[in-house]
């Protein structure tokens, strides 16, 4: 497997805080041509080091005004593939993670209120062979929204 080198970890924390910015304006600011920064972009891509493309919308527009986390217990953790592709279908899910710890499945939702999140676990949620039990966190305000950090080695 190819490595990621100092200038593709330049490229990717540019890219990452304005995935709009014009490859010139990358290109300057990396001090290489606009073609380069191409290039390696292209193969960023092919790599599978960048995974997605796209815009970011603030649920909060649409009506989605609160943020929640879900923790799900399974009456057996080998269901958890069947859970998850029934957490699929709904379409307030945004995340759904495997975890260790109090829960077998974390789960991120966006609701309107707290009707409609009343409704997702009891008539869905609960609706779902082999979840056994919920404990739900509301998000009071989303403090920190970042990419990862990738350090550059200093040359």
């Amino acid at each position: 497997m190819e490595k990621v080198d100092n200038l593709d970890k330049k490229i990717l924390n540019i890219i990452m805080r304005n995935a709009r910015i014009a490859s010139k304006d990358v290109a300057e600011e990396c001090g290489v041509s606009r073609a380069a920064i191409h290039q390696r972009i292209q193969r960023l891509i092919e790599m599978n080091v960048i995974t997605g493309s796209g815009y970011s919308v603030d649920p909060k527009a649409l009506g989605y005004n609160t943020c929640t986390y879900i923790g799900v217990n399974l009456e057996k953790g080998s269901m958890y593939k069947d859970v998850v592709k029934a957490l699929e279908k709904i379409p307030d899910v945004v995340e759904c993670h495997c975890t260790t710890g109090p829960y077998a499945l974390l789960v991120k939702l966006y609701v309107q209120d707290n009707h409609h999140l009343m409704n997702l676990i009891n008539d869905r949620i609960f609706s779902i062979p082999g979840v056994t039990e919920t404990e739900t966190l509301i998000s009071l305000e989303q403090s920190i929204d970042r990419q990862i950090n990738i350090p550059v080695d200093e040359d």
